[in-house]
């Protein structure tokens, strides 16, 4: 059983490091856009107005996809206060309970913003009128992505050898 333990890790690892990849791509085109924006406004007076807009949607994209990165390495919010001094066997249910809700609570997201994201094409942005879509288009991403990382998670948890010590315990470190 621990072998599909350990295989939903890995997976999970390899979704993990897509997501992270893609957080630095976003955080490096952030930094430049912020940068190229103070320089058109202060130094060169050149009329573009794309910057700000620009850096507003990159930055809720990456924070977005980031909640799963959280959820990779088991840091999102837990009780620690009382799941640590519960019996293995019931801590190990207590985090799968816990998996279980924030699944459901992502995919529901995931099933609302693509409603909302396909309501966007009849939208646009304010500055460059661009379909609010595709900023829009972050939202059910990353509740896709927050949703495969609670189910990958979520089985690591069940078919573990060892049930976890603590909501926080991260799948990184150490072997089972």
């Amino acid at each position: 059983m621990s072998e599909i333990a350990n295989t939903a890790r890995r997976w999970s690892l390899r979704v993990n490091r897509v997501v992270e990849i893609a957080c630095v791509v976003l955080l490096a085109l952030l930094v430049l856009d912020v940068w190229l924006g103070v320089l058109v406004r202060y130094v060169i007076p050149l009329p573009l107005t794309f910057t700000e807009e620009l850096a507003r949607y990159l930055m809720i994209w990456m924070a977005l996809l980031a909640v799963s990165s959280g959820i990779a390495y088991r840091e999102h919010i837990g009780v620690e206060f009382i799941f640590g001094r519960l019996p293995a066997k019931m801590r190990r249910w207590l985090a799968v309970s816990f998996d279980a809700m924030a699944f459901i609570f992502f995919a529901l997201l995931f099933l609302y913003g693509l409603g909302f994201t396909i309501r966007g094409f009849s939208r646009f942005t304010m500055i460059n009128a661009i379909p609010k879509a595709y900023p829009f288009a972050g939202v059910p991403l990353a509740a896709f992505m927050a949703a495969l990382q609670l189910l990958l998670v979520g089985i690591h948890d069940f078919f573990s050898a060892r049930a976890p010590e603590r909501t926080g315990a991260t799948l990184v470190q150490g072997e089972e």
